[in-house]
């Protein structure tokens, strides 16, 4: 599956800081599958892990890391091809997106 780090940097392409700030906003939090009511959706789950990925030097990156790597290269090119028709800026497929570390408006 090529370089995953080539990849994941190609997906992400918010920082660390931008995207710790989004997952604490609300809008971060009412979007995405929760897998239980109340509980935490499995993006923004995503979104914290790709934090602590990105505070990480390509040596120190676990099995598990790159693992959710991955998963963020697929589902953001899954997400980003369903794009929808309009206005995207405050859509909640946008902020889905935002969760997994992209943000198509960039």
């Amino acid at each position: 599956m090529g370089d995953v780090h080539a990849e994941f940097r190609e997906a992400v392409n918010m920082t660390a800081a931008e995207l710790r700030r989004w997952l604490d906003s609300d809008e971060s939090q009412q979007v995405g599958q929760k897998r239980s009511a109340g509980a935490e959706s499995v993006g923004h789950d995503s979104g914290r892990k790709i934090v602590q990925i990105l505070g990480k030097k390509k040596a120190d990156l676990t099995d598990a890391d790159e693992q959710h790597m991955r998963k963020v290269v697929g589902y953001v090119h899954r997400h980003t091809a369903q794009r929808p028709d309009g206005d995207v800026s405050d859509s909640r497929w946008r902020h889905s997106l935002m969760n997994w570390g992209h943000d198509p408006l960039k």
